[in-house]
């Protein structure tokens, strides 16, 4: 057993060398796709059709290898910085000397800086750096990240006043969904900031813990949270919550903190049985995907008028109260492609249908109908693309 579980690890080991050499295969095929495409082009006339030529390469590639279109655009960068600017991480990721995470912080960290130099300092074996330590592909890319980044703000030469400015500039929310009727809701902002709002929330989640409290640190940090994004004010952080507020799942009955409900514009699709309580068929919120029907039934009740309740056959899912089509695009079919589609329908595009552009798959022009058969709703950018 002792041999087999020997074994066991040098398989493993040996599968990691693997995985690191198909990446540098991976960014090699990129690299020289990217080459060939651009070969085959004919000439861009205006920047507008170059921009066009570049979306369409980056599909092509998020298509064949099922990725969203964000990753295709940053394994294509990627690949362009390891064949032509960072050799020597080529070469030791080829060799399965380190893993595509630590050449991807070598990347992320000489990115405005000279390369050749962060590649000599962690790669070049006969360079005299104590300071170094052991190989980087010995150490967790975590480790590796906080050695480059040291390294980096030592040499650049760009002082992190000016750098921090132009990043503050990208500052930004992001919503991702999350399973079980959970989603992740994170901000990139300045330093000091996201700290200031931290220790706020954490102030006064402390504040509410007592011996009559249920919910811990991090469910109330939470919940202050949601309160005070939903609300004008930040004094409702205890179950005091303003009226039409819904209870926070996970505590115990009558004693959970209550969050205010959403007020903005929601689609919910809603079984007719799960709506009755006779079912526990997930209801269908989008731009998310599946939530629990206690939840649904919680925002319905909960009365916001911006909210669109769409009952569903039990039988056949079919809707029960959208409109018929009709010779335009109408208000009735725009919800119909949204409750259809969720999304923008481009393989790996997550854009929600609420932001999304009504459009003729077949062109109108070319004998195309406005039958729901013939409408998607892609987004802008795929929209342009398309055309």
């Amino acid at each position: 057993m002792r041999s087999l579980a020997d074994d066991c690890l040098d398989g493993l080991a040996e599968v990691a060398r693997l995985e690191a050499r198909t990446a540098a295969l991976k960014a090699k095929l990129a690299a020289n796709y990217v080459q060939a495409a651009r070969a085959l082009a004919s000439p861009a006339p205006s920047p507008q059709e170059r921009t066009a030529h570049e979306l369409a390469l980056i599909a092509e590639l998020a298509c064949a290898l099922t990725v969203s279109e964000r990753t295709a655009a940053a394994l294509l960068s990627e690949s362009h910085a390891l064949t032509t600017a960072l050799p020597r991480t080529l070469t030791a990721l080829g060799s399965g000397t380190i893993s595509w995470q630590h050449a991807r912080i070598i990347i992320d960290e000489t990115d405005t800086l000279d390369p050749a130099a962060l590649e000599t300092h962690f790669l070049d074996p006969d360079t005299p750096t104590p300071a170094r330590g052991c190989p980087a592909g010995d150490l967790v890319p975590s480790r590796f990240r906080a050695k480059a980044l040291t390294w980096r703000e030592r040499h650049h030469p760009i002082s992190i006043e000016k750098r921090h400015a132009k990043r503050a500039q990208d500052r930004r929310v992001e919503y991702t969904p999350d399973k079980d009727g959970m989603a992740w809701l994170s901000a990139h902002l300045p330093a000091a900031t996201a700290a200031a709002i931290w220790n706020r929330t954490t102030t006064a989640a402390r504040a509410l813990q007592s011996p009559h409290e249920p919910r811990t640190l991090a469910q109330l940090r939470a919940d202050i949270t949601a309160t005070w994004l939903l609300t004008n004010g930040t004094n409702n952080t205890n179950d005091e919550m303003p009226d039409g507020g819904t209870e926070v799942s996970g505590a115990e009955p009558g004693q959970a903190g209550r969050v205010p409900s959403p007020k903005a514009q929601v689609l919910i699709t809603v079984p007719v049985l799960s709506l009755l309580g006779a079912t526990d068929e997930p209801a269908m919120l989008d731009g998310y995907g599946p939530i629990p029907p206690s939840m649904a039934r919680r925002l319905i009740t909960d009365g916001a008028d911006s909210f669109h309740r769409v009952l569903t056959d039990p039988r056949d899912g079919a809707p029960l109260e959208i409109g018929r089509t009709s010779y335009r695009v109408t208000k009735a079919q725009r919800q119909w492609l949204r409750l259809r589609d969720g999304k923008c329908p481009f393989p790996g595009c997550n854009n929600h249908s609420l932001d999304n552009e009504a459009d003729h798959l077949l062109a109108w022009a070319h004998g195309g109908t406005t039958g729901i058969s013939n409408l998607a709703q892609p987004c802008p950018k795929h929209h342009r693309l398309k055309h």
